[in-house]
């Protein structure tokens, strides 16, 4: 655990110490402990890794937004919080040129949402299977230096709990605002395949 921090979350630190720093946002109904094994998938020694819990409850988890169409509130509230947190990890105890913000389907919206708001310029960003709440607004309110980061998202054709191609579309129409989004299609649902994380820590080490 990392003091002064507004969510709850676990911190893993580096095998290699550094000031590299990999924030973990889960999905609706999920906690840090759905994700606690992404880390050694990765397999990056010299990264730490702190995987927060969303704000709210939901079933036997937590999540970051009420559903449709009710998420703007929660949205701008889970915000405020990462806001607070990633202000005070990036004080003194790491580099924000350095880090990564990953999210998984809630957390690649805020991904998107906080990360393109937020205003520091992190490494690069991870969305996966999610979508963006407004991605016209989001491009007038981002922090344009965010466009000089790398954006990665991954989406699968089978997704039955968020679709495809509302996620494909709303990329695109990021792309045609100038983000640098890879975007990289995979045959599976609503999940995250090994696949999938071996291709993200080669993204990353690259």
């Amino acid at each position: 655990m990392i003091e002064n921090l507004e969510l709850e979350h676990i911190f893993i630190p580096a095998k290699v110490p550094s000031k590299k720093l990999m924030i973990i946002l889960h999905g609706r109904g999920d906690s840090s402990d759905g994700l606690a094994g992404f880390p050694s998938f990765l397999n990056i020694e010299d990264m730490n890794y702190i995987l927060f819990d969303a704000p709210f409850e939901y079933a036997t988890g937590y999540s970051w937004y009420p559903l449709p169409p009710g998420q703007l509130p929660g949205i701008e509230y889970s915000s405020t919080l990462l806001t607070k947190d990633l202000d005070t990890l990036f004080t003194e105890q790491f580099n924000a040129n350095e880090s990564y913000l990953f999210g998984f389907s809630q957390g690649s919206l805020l991904t998107f949402e906080f990360g393109a708001r937020y205003h520091q310029v992190l490494a690069g960003y991870i969305g996966v299977s999610g979508y963006i709440y407004d991605a016209q607004k989001l491009l007038v309110e981002m922090n344009q230096d965010v466009l000089a980061s790398r954006w990665l998202c991954t989406h699968g054709t089978s997704d039955n709990v968020l679709d495809y191609e509302t996620s494909y579309e709303q990329v695109q129409m990021l792309q045609d605002g100038g983000f640098e989004i890879e975007f990289i299609t995979y045959d599976k649902d609503h999940t995250i395949i090994e696949e999938e994380l071996h291709m993200i820590a080669k993204w990353i080490k690259n």
